[in-house]
């Protein structure tokens, strides 16, 4: 193997960057040249590559985004935008891919693989909802931006006594709104993997009330429920003042923390050498503190789940 490519697809994650200068630094550790494929599969069929050295990495782990920027392509799902991307990889003397990047950047991973490119896909999205990986790169940074936002609300939320609801990330994945309700103390946690019942909402802050609770923090995914219509619900139901925070796409932004560096970084030097070894069509992650690989189609096949122990444990804390 003499040459591979790096992109990075889908919406972006604190982490990415580590992750292509892991890859691009190990790659050329063992003699390999390096091309960077600009907005994702769009870029790709558009042709805006370029090469990729030492330097053209050089000071950019603790960024956030992407330095290759990211893009959807409505041109790439389809069978000839495939067959169309593989063409071009292989005309340029591309020997293997490495894809970062979230589910639909895996599927697209598979489809290069499928047309004969020794592809390896990394697991890139703050929702943390790939499964086969205990974590994905970006999901620590974004967890830590919503309990530095949840802190910071609960000092406005004691000193107004109102309840607060904050809206987190997570349209089908409440990875992110349960690790920040437990980490930040809420007494009500909305994912949407689990209906939830508004009566017992209400009755947990009304509980809180007459046991001198100054304050209510409710966090919500936002594929569980609108926060400002659930807010307008519940203060219609008590009479409190409640106000909500819609976190959105701060979440994706920010310095990526250590965790998110050192996993970008163990996962996209493995990839490397899976491109190395001959093997494609496989994901890494980390499993048990451990990297670990697992087939693509294996992993496509599967969900990943809320963790129900934490969540039940979540509603004892918040007695």
């Amino acid at each position: 193997m003499r040459q591979i490519a790096v992109l990075t697809s889908g919406g972006d994650a604190p982490g990415m960057n580590a992750c292509i200068r892991a890859v691009v630094r190990k790659a050329i550790y063992h003699g390999l040249k390096v091309v960077g494929i600009s907005r994702g599969f769009a870029g790709l069929l558009d042709g805006e590559w370029f090469p990729l050295d030492l330097a053209s990495v050089s000071d950019i782990i603790h960024r956030g985004g992407t330095i290759l920027r990211t893009a959807r392509s409505q041109e790439f799902y389809r069978p000839e935008g495939q067959e169309k991307g593989g063409r071009l990889l292989r005309g340029a003397g591309i020997e293997g891919v490495v894809v970062i990047g979230g589910d639909g950047s895996f599927r697209g991973a598979k489809a290069l693989y499928e047309r004969g490119l020794p592809t390896v896909a990394v697991p890139a999205t703050i929702d943390n909802d790939i499964p086969c990986t205990d974590y994905t790169i970006g999901f620590d940074t974004a967890l830590n931006t919503a309990i530095e936002a949840i802190n910071k609300i609960r000092d406005t939320a004691t000193s107004h006594e109102r309840v607060f609801l904050v809206e987190v990330m997570g349209r089908r994945s409440g990875q992110i709104a349960l690790s920040a309700g437990i980490a930040g103390g809420a007494e009500s946690i909305l994912v949407p993997e689990i209906p939830f019942s508004l009566e017992a909402v209400v009755d947990r802050i009304e509980r809180g009330r007459r046991r001198g609770k100054l304050h209510s923090i409710i966090v919500v995914a936002e594929g569980a429920a609108s926060a400002l219509e659930l807010g307008r619900e519940i203060e219609g139901r008590i009479g409190l003042e409640t106000r909500v925070t819609i976190l959105g796409h701060i979440q994706r932004g920010g310095n990526p923390t250590a965790m998110d560096r050192i996993v970008a970084s163990r996962l996209g030097a493995r990839a490397v050498e899976l491109l190395l070894e001959g093997t494609g069509g496989y994901m890494v992650g980390l499993v048990g503190g451990e990297v670990k690989e697992t087939p693509l189609a294996q992993a496509l096949e599967q969900q990943k789940t809320i963790d129900r122990d934490l969540y039940e444990l979540a509603a004892v804390l918040a007695l």
